[in-house]
């Protein structure tokens, strides 16, 4: 009798648990194999950045960051005179506040916080020293940082939160039919998973932007449909308002989604869009004011250092050179140096960026079912609120671009359009089914082939991903953790090194860098003399595998290509005003480290490259 109980059970809902449960499995079995051969260490400077910076929150050091920028010197200077006058050669007031923990003016806050949250509950993600864990290496020879594993698994379980709340809200909106299959396209487009492993913060965003379009589209059917009382819709357009606050505080450019969220009000909510906009914009200044009040108490600016980010890679600042500046020049950068960065950016998005959108060509069928319209309101409705959206994120991608686009072409910050393809997908689906529809195929078999051929065309880069051969997981050129953490191990806690990499100085090695400044006499020795002695400057290929012509023949006498020049010499020809002299065997000519005292005792050759 307890079998047949059992037996009867297994055949009604316990049916459902087995299903629910060979889907987990799959889909364990689907990390897994991706991550045996797609995973690779941080190579994202914005990445590294967050995850320093959560370590410090962890920590209990505060909002603060150990990668100091120049532009952030500057910019907490420019208020310290604004409140107290000039400063004087000698003040130990620390105007610039590199003396101890320098808070943090680039990133905000909600993915750190995330982050830190994880190092609570996992201590091993803060900190590892490479090669000593017997999981992530072999035979005790550096492979993985465990660390930017363990933050990319946070990443990869929210990009599965993703694909669930992309399923209901297709299911809801359209069929079950089509809901799996969106969802298995999701799960099958090897874009998102290059950037579920990439340490960056997209893929938060990308759930609560699925989450924003889940409530839109609940309070437009609650309104209606007239079910929905008053308090009830304001309680759920406040939400949308909170929402689109936390992208906000999550990648500042995702603000800008409070306008498209406003015109969706507007334009179908009838008689309550006043209230209902009234209550979206006040629950996301709640949310922001505090944060923005932060920034504006420290620095005098809203959105720190991050709020420049419109003058980068414009001809006044190319390249990271704003960002590198102790004294930018603002009045050099012209208005229609604004319209030309923007009218590039543009092209280059049309051209490249939109096609692209998806990771592959579902995105044309979008665009073509741009000219089909729904018999349900709520899809018209939430595809108008897409449209939106993509205008506001590609004008503020194209004004924002920095040089993190140059650099990594496709993953990077800079990506604001890969947050809202997953329902770009989901309608290019929909335009898929209706012509489907249209050619009335009579056997259903012969339906499903063609569904499971379309989803096995567009599911080919992460299907060639998962059989092809596996990555190498260390990020060289220019990251090599261990080579990184053996010279931060020479320096003391409280010293300042200076790099061309300091993310990767203030995450693997957890010790205070500033980033190269652009010359190597006046501004280099405006920190050493004024600020804080810096102990030591490593480069690494970024300076040192730069352009030979342009970049060091050709290049001004103070700059760090010719610096790094003249140290390739035989023998070194270092200027004769430069305090940094001593350098350990095993470094040129690939890196460079050189330092005020010999720190490496013993230690002075050092496998520098993997």
């Amino acid at each position: 009798m307890l079998i047949q109980n059992w037996i009867h059970r297994l055949e009604g809902s316990g049916l459902r648990y087995i299903k629910i449960g060979l889907w987990l499995f799959a889909l364990g079995i689907l990390m897994a194999n991706y991550n045996l051969r797609g995973f690779k260490n941080m190579s994202n400077p914005e990445a590294m950045d967050a995850a320093q910076v959560a370590r410090n929150i962890a920590d209990g050091k505060g909002y603060t960051t150990l990668f100091i920028r120049p532009l952030s010197m500057h910019l907490f200077e420019k208020a310290y005179e604004e409140e107290h006058g000039p400063t004087r050669p000698g003040d130990k007031s620390d105007p610039t506040r590199i003396r101890g923990m320098h808070p943090d003016l680039a990133n905000p806050p909600v993915y750190p916080m995330l982050l830190a949250g994880l190092m609570k509950i996992w201590p091993g993600a803060e900190y590892q020293v490479c090669g000593s864990s017997k999981i992530f290496n072999t035979g005790g020879r550096f492979k993985i940082y465990g660390p930017d594993f363990e933050i990319n698994l946070l990443n990869q379980l929210l990009f599965l939160g993703a694909v669930v709340i992309l399923y209901f809200l297709t299911r809801r909106l359209f069929d079950p039919a089509m809901a799996w299959t969106s969802a298995l396209l999701c799960l099958g487009t090897d874009l998102f998973w290059r950037f579920s492993i990439s340490g960056l913060s997209t893929m938060l965003l990308m759930v609560i932007f699925l989450g924003l379009a889940w409530t839109l589209t609940r309070l437009e059917e609650g309104f209606r449909k007239n079910e929905w009382s008053e308090g009830r819709l304001i309680s759920w357009g406040a939400l949308a308002g909170l929402l689109t606050g936390l992208a906000c505080l999550t990648r500042y450019s995702f603000g800008w989604l409070i306008i498209p969220v406003l015109i969706y009000f507007v334009l179908y909510l009838g008689g309550h869009r006043g209230i209902l906009c009234f209550a979206a914009l006040a629950a996301f200044l709640l949310v922001i004011g505090p944060w923005v009040a932060r920034n504006y108490h420290l620095s005098n600016t809203f959105f720190g250092t991050a709020g420049y980010s419109i003058y980068e890679t414009a001809s006044a600042f190319p390249g990271n050179h704003m960002q590198r500046s102790l004294d930018p020049d603002f009045g050099r950068f012209l208005n229609r140096e604004l319209w030309f960065k923007f009218v590039n950016n543009v092209e280059a998005l049309i051209q490249e960026d939109l096609p692209k959108l998806g990771g592959s060509w579902i995105t044309a069928f979008f665009l073509v079912g741009l000219l089909l319209g729904f018999k349900n309101p709520a899809l018209g409705r939430l595809r108008n609120f897409l449209l939106f959206s993509l205008v506001i994120l590609a004008i503020a991608q194209a004004l924002g671009r920095t040089e993190a686009s140059t650099d990594s072409p496709i993953i990077n910050a800079d990506n604001l359009l890969v947050v809202v393809a997953p329902l770009v997908l989901v309608f290019g689906v929909g335009f898929f089914y209706s012509l489907v529809d249209h050619l009335n195929i009579p056997i259903p078999q012969l339906r499903s082939m063609l569904v499971g051929a379309f989803c096995f065309v567009i599911c080919l880069p992460a299907i060639f991903a998962l059989i092809g051969p596996s990555v190498t997981t260390i990020a060289y050129p220019p990251y090599f953790p261990p080579a990184i953490q053996r010279t931060c191990t020479w320096m003391k806690e409280d010293e300042l090194m200076m790099s061309d990499v300091p993310w990767a100085i203030a995450w693997y090695g957890e010790r205070q860098c500033v980033w190269l400044t652009l010359d190597t006499e006046k501004q280099f020795f405006k920190i050493y003399d004024y600020y804080k002695p810096v102990h030591a400057l490593y480069l690494t290929p970024v300076t040192m595998d730069s352009r030979f012509l342009s970049e060091w023949v050709r290049a001004s006498e103070h700059s760090w290509g010719s610096f790094a020049l003249q140290c390739m010499l035989k023998p070194p020809n270092l200027p004769a005003y430069f305090p940094l002299t001593k350098s350990p065997i095993g470094f040129l000519p690939e890196q460079l480290f050189l330092s005020d005292t010999e720190r490496w005792g013993k230690d002075k050759s050092v496998r520098t490259t993997p």
